[in-house]
Parts: C-alpha cells; sequence; structure tokens
C-alpha cells in the first residue's frame, strides 16, 4: 500500500515538474520579427503590411522590424510608415546589425517606430528627396517635395520625442551620423548590440499614440522571425537592371526562335513568360525610352539578317545597337546605377553566336534542292519504263511519270531528272550508263 502511494505521489511530482516550463512558456511575451533589408519598394511595402497584419492577429506583444535600407522609392515608403503607425501593437525599428544603415527613405520609417534602437556601427540619415533618376528635384515641384518631406519627417520625431531640428537636416542637406551620436542628441532611443538586449531593455517602456498608449511587454520574449515569402524575394529579385535586360533577351531569343521554327511551343512559351516578367520588373524601374528602342531596333535588325541575304552584316549591326540599348535601358542619372557592363558585353557576345548560328543554318537551308513537290525530284535517279524517242514512261521515286529525254534511251536505262516541265519530267541517260553496258557486252 505504501509502495502505492509512493508511486502516486511521484507521478504527481513529475507532472508537476512537466508541467512547469510549459507554463512559463505559455506565459512569456511574443514578439514577431520582420526584416527590412534591402531597397524600399512595392514588393518590401507589401511585406512590411503582412506582418503587421499578422502581428495584430497573433496579438503578438511587440512588432520587431530589424532595418537595413539605403532608401527607396517614396510611395512605398509612405505605405510603411502609414502601416507602423496604425499598427495595434508596439512597434521597435532596430538598424541592424553593425555596418546597416537607416538612410534616405529608412530615416522616415525608423522615425515611424515607437522605439529606435540601433547596434554599434550603423548610421542613420541622408534623406534629402531626389528623382528615380538620382538627379536632383529642381524649381516648384522640387521646393513641393521638399517642404513636404521637411513636415513630414518633422511630425515623425515630434510624434516620438526625438529631436525634429536634426530630422530636418537629415531632409534639407542630407546630414548623418552614427549611433552614438544619434542617441546623445535624442534622434534614436537606444544603441544596443543584439536583438535579446534590445527585448529585455524596451521591457515596460510606454508608447506614446494618438488614440492612448501602448506598454511593451518584451522581457524574455519568445522572438518568432517571418522573414520574406519566396515568391515575394523572387519578386523583388526582379526590380533589378541588369535582371530586367537580361529577361528582354530572354524573350527576344525565345520568340525570334519560335517565329523561326514555328511549332516547337517551348521557346515561345519561355520567352512569352520572360516578356512578362520583364514587364513586371521594368514597371519599378526608371526606364529610359531610348535605351528600350534601342533593344527594340537590335531584335528588329536581328530578325531581319534571318529573312534577308545579309550575311550576317544586320546582325552586327544589331550587337552594338542592342549593346547601347544595355548601357541606356535604366536612366540612372549620376547615380551611376544600371544595367551591369560586364554582362552587356557577355550578352551581346552570345546574342551575336546565337544569331550567327542561326542566320548559318538558314543560309544553309536556302542552298538544299526542294524536299516537297515536283522539284524534290529533280536529281533523282529513275529506270525507263519504255523507250524514250523522245517521250515515255519512267519510274521514279515510287511512281510512274511522262518523261523526255533530248536523245533516244533504251527500255531498261537507269535514267537521271534534270527538269520538269509541268507534270513532264526532263531526263538524260545516267552517266557511265552506256559504257556500263558496253563493257558487260565485251566480257
Amino acid at each position: 500500500m505504501r509502495a502505492l502511494v509512493a508511486l502516486r505521489l511521484g507521478w504527481l511530482v513529475f507532472a508537476a515538474a512537466a508541467l512547469v516550463p510549459m507554463n512559463v512558456t505559455a506565459s512569456a511575451p511574443h514578439v514577431e520579427q520582420a526584416d527590412l533589408t534591402g531597397d524600399i519598394n512595392t514588393i518590401t511595402a507589401s511585406y512590411i503590411q503582412s506582418s503587421v497584419s499578422r502581428a495584430e492577429a497573433d496579438h503578438a506583444d511587440a512588432l520587431l522590424v530589424v532595418l537595413n535600407t539605403p532608401g527607396g522609392i517614396s510611395n512605398s515608403m509612405d505605405d510603411i510608415v502609414t502601416s507602423l503607425l496604425n499598427c495595434k501593437v508596439p512597434v521597435v525599428v532596430f538598424v541592424y546589425p553593425s555596418g546597416a544603415r537607416a538612410a534616405s527613405a529608412g530615416l522616415f520609417v525608423a522615425q515611424a517606430a515607437d522605439v529606435l534602437a540601433m547596434a554599434p556601427g550603423t548610421n542613420i540619415g541622408s534623406a534629402h528627396p531626389i528623382q528615380a533618376t538620382g538627379e536632383n528635384l529642381s524649381g516648384d515641384l522640387g521646393a513641393k517635395v521638399l517642404n513636404d518631406a521637411v513636415t513630414r519627417v518633422r511630425n515623425l520625431a515630434e510624434m516620438h520625442g526625438r529631436n525634429a531640428d536634426w530630422a530636418e537636416q537629415a531632409v534639407r542637406n542630407s546630414v548623418n551620423i552614427n549611433a552614438e551620436e544619434a542617441v546623445k542628441i535624442h534622434v534614436a532611443d537606444l544603441e544596443v548590440a543584439d536583438v535579446h538586449s534590445l527585448l529585455n531593455q524596451v521591457d515596460g517602456r510606454e508608447a506614446p499614440r494618438t488614440n492612448g498608449s501602448l506598454t511593451f511587454h518584451t522581457g524574455g520574449a519568445l522572438l518568432d522571425d517571418y522573414p520574406m515569402p519566396f515568391w515575394q524575394v523572387f519578386l523583388n529579385a526582379l526590380i533589378d537592371p541588369t535582371i530586367a535586360a537580361l529577361l528582354i533577351i530572354v524573350a527576344g531569343y525565345g520568340i525570334i526562335t519560335e517565329l523561326s521554327n514555328p511549332g516547337l511551343i517551348l521557346p515561345g512559351v519561355v520567352g512569352g513568360l520572360a516578356a512578362i516578367l520583364a514587364i513586371v520588373s521594368l514597371a519599378n524601374l526608371p526606364v529610359n525610352i531610348a535605351g528600350a528602342l534601342l533593344m527594340l531596333l537590335a531584335l528588329i535588325l536581328f530578325i531581319a539578317d534571318l529573312k534577308a541575304p545579309t550575311h550576317g552584316f544586320l546582325s552586327v549591326g544589331g550587337v552594338f545597337a542592342l549593346l547601347l540599348g544595355m548601357a541606356f535601358l535604366i536612366n540612372t542619372g549620376p547615380i551611376g546605377l544600371g544595367v551591369n557592363p560586364i554582362v552587356s558585353i557577355a550578352v551581346a557576345a552570345i546574342t551575336l553566336g546565337f544569331f550567327a548560328f542561326f542566320i548559318r543554318k538558314v543560309l544553309a537551308a536556302r542552298r538544299q534542292p526542294a524536299f516537297v513537290g515536283g522539284d524534290s525530284l529533280v536529281g533523282a535517279l529513275g529506270e525507263a519504263r519504255e523507250e524514250l524517242a523522245p517521250e515515255g514512261l519512267v519510274f521514279v521515286s515510287g511512281a510512274l511519270w511522262k518523261a523526255k529525254a533530248a536523245s533516244p534511251i533504251p527500255a531498261g536505262t537507269a535514267v537521271r531528272v534534270v527538269g520538269r516541265d509541268g507534270l513532264q519530267l526532263q531526263v538524260a541517260r545516267e552517266n557511265g550508263q552506256a559504257e556500263n553496258g558496253q563493257a558487260k557486252e565485251r566480257k
């Protein structure tokens, strides 16, 4: 009996010990992480908006946005800022890791956070608005955009008790500071080395909002990182000048191959998909019309060389047009970004080889005799089924044909078709036939 009681007590102690970590886990705060890395564009904006919606649906205790960006598109920046300002859970933006930056549009995203933290070795600022081409905005439009950006960044900084005067200078004069200086002059709230230290330090902080305040419960929190899903990573990778140019080339390869060889299907499908992806890519890039027209001219020259007997001269012109088109395709102004020149040269060389191969095949095909219809019989070997004096019947290519010869040919003689006149063949005695016959008689 005592042994049974002891066994039951043992089971109770074991169950209690097992439940303690479960209860601790269940009561631990829950923080969700989103990684805003690279250019700010429509794809990254959609990703952050989804992260905000998921954190709200999961009733997370906080949303952590790890930031490392050189800037990006202002419309996408506005979408991210609006989403963070209206998030129903507290938001922490962490410029991380060391070497990361919150530049240009990244400054606005950082100032929209309830808490802004920076890792040692990071920097923030340089937010003067420029065109997508990298050129400065000027005139009345430039003044309007600048004043709007200044007011917006001041509002964001003042809402969170930060240095609005410095934020204005970051927009007007593109000033930039490191993490230590940012904390010292109240541009950022904290300088911490890693994520877990950050969550422990912000635990218990109040996040003032227009409709009340939120409290951070992040001490010892369980952190769930939700990186950008694969399909968004793929779309984000398309927004690259070199990728856009390569997609245009692949589209041209596929479509021209399909037009030159109807019925292959696969090149046409690949070319069509590449064309659609190229449109998606170019829709998010500052396209130079002159560059696009040069690339179109290159494709036209390549196609013309397949049809006209120019022996490759048009293809050489197409290569030069292609090189210039890829160089000017993306209007990047003075910032020097665009299609990689090494890739441009490699693609031009491959394209020249591609079309030279096709041109050689087309020219060789043009030199071949016809393989269908009556003309296919020219050069065929047959046999005279009756004496040709000068007309009669011959057996050629499995059928009897009316034929005519320049000189009489006995029945049973091998003949060669030398021409055609309507449905009548013109034949001649096969070379060596008479000599072979005479040799047989002498033997």
